[in-house]
């Protein structure tokens, strides 16, 4: 495979769901239905956590990296079962892992896109943690997509 999505979820924002040159991995499979009767599938290739992902280092050319962006969120709402919680006193660590894991396997010279929602903790707390510069994104909106690029 040649592109990694790390926390695919239901695969919302792709236009092809079943693409064959991605991996997709998330912490959890789930089959729902969500409070307005929509059907919620979340059913990864491989199931493991973006902290400690079971991929060799230089795996892949692109990395997706869109972990959840909630913390003050209850554990079985409809919110927490579409996007995925953080603990909110580890959420610093995890991300900062989680990204460190995406660049481990990223190819040199490979693509990391990474989508954050600020709606609960800003972008600039994010990248305090990740301790990597983004090369463009888009920094006026509430959800961020920011291109970073392995040396």
């Amino acid at each position: 495979m040649k592109i990694l999505d790390a926390c695919c979820g239901s695969r919302m924002f792709w236009f092809d769901r079943t693409n064959k040159n991605v991996t997709f991995m998330d912490n959890r499979e789930l089959e729902t239905e969500l409070c307005d009767g929509r059907k919620l599938v979340v059913k990864p290739d491989v199931i493991a956590d973006f902290r400690s992902m079971p991929f060799d280092t230089n795996s892949f050319h692109l990395v997706i990296f869109d972990p959840p962006h909630l913390v003050k969120v209850g554990d079985k709402s409809w919110l927490a079962k579409k996007y995925g919680k953080l603990d909110q006193k580890t959420w610093q660590e995890d991300i900062a892992k989680g990204f460190s894991e995406c660049m481990r396997v990223l190819k040199p010279n490979a693509t990391l896109i990474f989508k954050w929602n600020e709606g609960q903790i800003k972008l600039s707390e994010i990248l305090k943690v990740i301790d990597h510069e983004p090369l463009f994104g888009n920094k006026r909106a509430k959800t961020h997509w920011l291109v970073f690029m392995k040396e």
